[in-house]
């Protein structure tokens, strides 16, 4: 026997009260839906904002021109992570900051005036083909250094091939000597039977220009009294000693007084000094000091910035001047007594003797090795130079720019 169905009871149509009731909730309900989209959506927006105000913004903003090439900070910033690589250390970053600048910049002149004045430029296949053979991205900061790269290359060998075959060249060797009086005792020893080369190491005071040179043109000599004698003295021989001014000798002699001493907690000195360029210079002076004023002789010979204050240091604790040599007689003075000359070479002094013999001279020796690579890179940077000049550079990136893209390298490590 079937089941009976149930009949569904209808429900009772609603009120006017209660429609009237239901339809105030449903528009309360599209008034908190809409509130809270408008609400998310201006969230959104302020975030978006933020970001577009903090990032996106300044890395549009144009910080490097080059007549009529321009850079962004988001270029710059790309440059300044490709150059640091992975490194981490704010303070490489920051010294790194400059020199990124100013690359970007050089290479952009060399690139626009290569082109312009000797039709030389890098095709993208060229690079293409550098990136690929190196692993690098092909993106456009790579693209640029790499790009630079080759630049440089085709620039070498166009000024390379504008040199002649051959050219006058000397061999020499030279040094530096701190006085004359050192020049005078080399060249005794000189002719005693001593060796020029090994007498270097004993007499020279200037590490960067010293001992045999090998064959170099004029052009190519460490400066011009070197030059100039290279040419002059005859072959073989070794000329008169020449004085330079000029010349930086990393050597000085200091001459030391003590006003006082105080023993309380770290031991301190109240100190006057002043550093001459030579020994014999510094023995001379010191005669003088035995009747005369330190202030005053100060002011006129010493080669120390506290020359400007008759040689007061005011008091001092070790390592206050950056010198072992003059810690280790200033802290052992005694008051009101001047120290014999002090030899220091941790210090820089201006004035010095060359001392030059040339080995041998050729009118037409083949231009070939060093030489003709010093020449070619020589002319280079001379036209370099030139085409920098010529150019209209703006760089805006000041302190608080360049903070920004240090900040953003670091957030990408």
């Amino acid at each position: 026997m079937a089941k009976k169905q149930k009949r569904a009871i209808p429900k009772p149509a609603p009120t006017k009260h209660q429609l009237s009731k239901w339809q105030r909730q449903m528009r309360m309900r599209r008034i908190v839906i809409i509130a809270a989209a408008v609400l998310l959506a201006g969230l959104v927006s302020w975030v978006g904002y933020g970001v577009y105000n903090d990032r996106v913004a300044p890395s549009r903003e144009v910080v490097i021109r080059v007549n009529d090439a321009s850079f962004t900070m988001g270029y710059y910033v790309d440059m300044l992570d490709a150059y640091t690589g992975e490194e981490t250390d704010p303070y490489f970053i920051n010294y790194m900051a400059d020199i990124v600048a100013d690359t970007i910049i050089d290479v952009e002149v060399m690139r626009q005036q290569a082109k312009k004045e000797l039709g030389i430029e890098v095709s993208r296949q060229e690079i293409e083909a550098e990136l690929k053979e190196r692993e690098l991205p092909d993106d456009k900061v790579y693209r640029d250094i790499i790009g630079s790269l080759l630049l440089e290359e085709k620039l070498k060998d166009y000024f390379d091939s504008q040199l002649p075959d051959k050219m006058e060249q000397a061999h020499v060797q030279v040094m530096l000597v701190e006085s004359e009086e050192a020049a005078d005792a080399a060249m005794t020893a000189i002719q005693a039977g001593g060796n020029f080369t090994a007498l270097v190491d004993e007499f020279s005071c200037q590490p960067q220009t010293k001992g045999d040179l090998g064959w170099l043109p004029r052009e190519l000599m460490p400066n011009t009294i070197i030059g100039e004698a290279a040419f002059n003295i005859t072959a073989g021989d070794i000329g008169e000693s020449i004085y330079d001014e000029t010349a930086i000798k990393s050597i000085g002699y200091w001459l030391i007084e003590i006003d006082a001493i105080d023993e309380e907690d770290e031991i301190e000195v109240k100190a006057r000094a002043m550093l001459l360029g030579n020994k014999a210079e510094a023995e001379r002076i010191r005669a003088e000091l035995v009747g005369g004023n330190f202030t005053s002789l100060a002011e006129q010979r010493s080669q120390h910035e506290s020359k400007t204050e008759g040689g007061e240091l005011g008091w001092l604790k070790k390592g206050d001047v950056g010198s072992e040599a003059f810690d280790e007689v200033a802290f052992n003075l005694t008051p009101n007594e001047v120290s014999e000359p002090v030899r220091d070479e941790s210090v820089q002094t201006i004035g010095g003797y060359w001392m030059l013999k040339v080995i041998d001279r050729d009118s037409e020796r083949q231009l070939e090795g060093e030489a003709r690579e010093g020449l070619t890179e020589r002319d280079l940077i001379a036209s370099f130079e030139k085409w920098k000049e010529e150019s209209r550079i703006e760089n805006r990136l000041d302190p608080d720019k360049q903070y920004w893209a240090i900040s953003e390298v670091l957030r990408r490590r």
